[in-house]
């Protein structure tokens, strides 16, 4: 069904994928000191009223090949979170690839992104070895589902089985795309990889370079196909979760509802379908955009003005419309 609306594209994506395990963190809140003269803590007269405090949030972490348990504090964005978890293990900030949640394996389903549960664990996974390896591109479609950690590496999060990649056992999921024949990649989303990837011509033999996620002991053996489609992300199950911004400061915010969970797990696979990428924090703001919109025409709009970069296809745009809605009156 065509959109009826002249679509022009305006503001770069504000979305980043980010990737990361939620810890079971300290939640400290601030108290103001009493204040004279109020009666029951109210502020003096004449005097401007205190300003709002912010609560203290501390999250404890380890690195996901086994150390200590830092507490990290004090960021409102991915990237700050990576550097508060480098400055705590003495790491170059660079060395840290993706983080995930309540647990140390690489398990895509609890992958640390734009929300972080106030009681969740943080696992930060880092760079181990590196690899180059040869494919030969068989089939138009590779099996990869390329997602990224909002700080500038794409890696890869499933693998279909029986596609190209699968055969190949070198490659694994969690595995960073440093590089395609020779052309770096760092500092490109998720999307841009997939789209370099999927323009590579069939029957000709192209080069991955590779940096696969440094493992413990018992993660050595083991290479996984990535979350089951349709398994949807894991929230922490703390009393709210941390939403990180990539402009703006971070916000305390109650859990998704269920509505919300649905919808977001529905887009997140239309972007999969699509564009061979998931984003939960991506399709969560599309949902967001689109909850209140009163047709697909509204819906295209929002998506154009916030996210235009990404140059969404009309019928992606009206299967999103089409999910949020089903989402809404629950056929699921």
């Amino acid at each position: 069904m065509p959109l009826g609306l002249g679509r022009r594209k305006k503001a770069p994506p504000l979305v980043e994928n980010e990737e990361a395990e939620p810890g079971r963190g300290g939640l400290g809140v601030g108290e103001p000191g009493p204040l004279g003269g109020g009666g029951a803590g109210g502020p003096q007269m004449g005097l401007p009223p205190p300003p709002a405090l912010r609560p203290r949030l501390v999250f404890h972490t380890q690195l996901a090949h086994g150390s200590p348990t830092g507490r990290i504090e004090g960021f409102t964005n991915v990237k700050e979170l990576y550097g508060k978890i480098a400055e705590a293990f003495r790491l170059p900030t660079a060395e840290v690839m993706f983080c995930t949640l309540n647990t140390h394996k690489v398990d895509m389903d609890k992958l640390l992104g734009g929300q972080i549960g106030l009681e969740d664990f943080i696992f930060a996974h880092v760079k181990g070895q590196r690899k180059e390896v040869e494919v030969f591109k068989s089939e138009d479609a590779l099996g990869l589902t390329i997602t990224d950690n909002g700080a500038g590496y794409a890696f890869i999060k499933r693998i279909k089985e029986g596609s190209v990649i699968d055969h190949i056992h070198l490659i694994s999921v969690g595995d960073m795309i440093e590089a395609i024949n020779g052309q770096s990649l760092l500092g490109c989303r998720h999307y841009e990889v997939a789209r370099l990837l999927k323009e590579l011509p069939r029957g000709r033999t192209f080069t991955l370079k590779l940096t696969e996620p440094r493992k413990a002991f018992d993660m050595i053996s083991q290479r996984s196909a990535g979350g089951r489609p349709g398994s949807g992300p894991q929230l922490g199950t703390g009393r709210g979760t941390l939403r990180l911004r990539s402009r703006g400061p971070a916000t305390v915010e109650d859990l998704p509802s269920a509505f919300e969970e649905k919808a977001i797990e529905k887009v997140d696979d239309l972007l999969e379908s699509y564009m061979g990428i998931r984003d939960t924090e991506l399709a969560a703001t599309m949902v967001e955009l689109g909850k209140d919109k009163r047709n697909p025409d509204e819906l295209a709009e929002a998506l154009d003005e916030r996210l235009g970069d990404f140059a969404f296809p009309d019928e992606f745009v009206f299967d999103v419309w089409g999910a949020i809605g089903d989402a809404k009156v629950g056929r699921y």
